[in-house]
């Protein structure tokens, strides 16, 4: 199906060849020196020579990427709310709120607590279960516009509660399943009246509802069927929150395969998408990003070639993580070489197969590995080096772990 006004399965998207995605403009801050390691000997920090293995990041690739997906969304009438899961970062959500992001979506409190202090519009996506992690929710700044998704009674109420002996109010957005079997209600009748639920009690306020359509990662162009099950789903939810007498001020949605084309969801109102920002193996393979947006790789060294037909390097499962998506097999391909796949690790083996290529790899030689999911690779390291025009820094994940934030 062409929309109206596109080109091709999901309308235009930006194209990464313009220039205006990729040029800095005057009002573009720098990454804020808050941001970078301390402590640091920076001449130390050319890719040539840092240790490894080591997250790579191209800051300009990710300024283009937040345009991008920013320019999408305002052509579309939607905000983009990013999951900042996939990064972690302060200087990142920055780069992405600059762009145009509308607040910033967390799944951890910890990312809350630390992201509360860039925006005031913070989304939970996520249920908060449990006193203890109730108090600490309602210990964010009291400007903070905080909204969370849930799915159960249970959950709302101790929402309610907590916030009530708190004196603030909290949004709620209760999430619908539309076909990832994970969390949310199935039926639209269960959401209605979860919603009306949480319409009449004191506490909280209805603000609408998400859901995520985690299960379609097939290629853009096979998308139809599914995309047009998740359309029906949300149409019939919105039906029945109308039945009851509620409106959804917010319609949350969207992921990285299905990005460019959200809009074909009636009634959405913003996007999640947050590995977008970086993008990565999978990204590329269903269709959604080429190599070019490529902003985040491990960097690695061949540490042996004594196995004919391989070779191993340093980033193993601690480095890339030992998740496979897709349908190319193993766990990442190299950037420049994406036709040699990282086919097994071990906690700190990489081992790539070298038998569909004529590359011969010596030992020392560096590489930078292209991991299926980035978010999980992100979250595996200590700091990422990144790359701007004006050299290289350690990036901090301040977002990163569990324990509370104290600045």
């Amino acid at each position: 199906m062409k929309p109206a006004g596109g080109a091709g399965v999901g309308g235009p998207r930006p194209d990464p060849a313009d220039p205006s995605l990729h040029a800095s403009s005057a009002g573009e801050s720098a990454v804020p020196e808050s941001a970078v390691d301390p402590g640091v000997d920076h001449s130390a920090l050319d890719p040539a020579v840092v240790e490894t293995p080591i997250g790579l990041v191209d800051l300009e690739r990710v300024r283009a990427n937040a345009r991008g997906v920013a320019s999408y969304a305002a052509e579309h009438g939607l905000s983009w709310r990013p999951h900042v899961k996939t990064h972690k970062s302060l200087a990142v959500a920055r780069i992405q709120l600059e762009a145009g992001a509308r607040g910033l979506t967390v799944a951890t409190l910890r990312e809350a607590e630390v992201m509360s202090t860039l925006t005031p519009d913070i989304l939970l996506a996520y249920p908060p279960v449990g006193e203890a992690k109730l108090a600490r929710l309602l210990r964010l700044p009291a400007p903070v516009d905080l909204k969370v998704a849930l799915d159960s009674e249970e959950v709302l109420r101790g929402v309610a509660r907590a916030a009530g002996a708190a004196g603030r109010e909290v949004g709620v957005l209760v999430e619908q399943d539309v076909g990832l079997g994970r969390v949310g209600l199935a039926e639209p009748g269960a959401v209605a009246r979860l919603a009306r639920m949480a319409a009449d009690l004191d506490g909280v306020r209805f603000r609408g509802v998400l859901f995520y359509p985690g299960h379609i990662r097939m290629a853009v162009e096979d998308q139809d069927a599914h995309l047009g099950l998740v359309a029906e789903r949300v149409a019939a939810t919105l039906d029945a929150l109308g039945a009851v007498g509620l409106r959804a001020e917010i319609v949350s949605g969207g992921s990285t395969p299905t990005l460019w084309r959200s809009h074909e969801v009636a009634g959405l109102t913003e996007i999640r998408s947050g590995s977008c920002i970086y993008f990565d193996r999978e990204a590329v393979d269903v269709g959604v990003a080429t190599p070019d947006d490529i902003a985040y790789t491990v960097l690695a060294t061949v540490v042996s070639t004594a196995v004919p037909g391989r070779a191993v390097v340093d980033a193993g499962s601690k480095a890339l993580s030992k998740e496979v998506r897709g349908e190319g097999g193993g766990f990442g391909t190299l950037l420049d070489r994406p036709d040699i796949a990282v086919v097994s690790l071990s906690e700190e083996h990489g081992v790539l197969d070298l038998s569909g290529s004529d590359w011969i790899p010596v030992v020392g030689e560096r590489v930078r590995i292209v991991p299926n999911h980035v978010c999980v690779s992100v979250n595996l390291q200590d700091h990422l080096l990144a790359r701007d025009s004006g050299g290289h820094h350690l990036l901090r994940l301040e977002a990163r772990g569990r324990e509370p934030w104290t600045g």
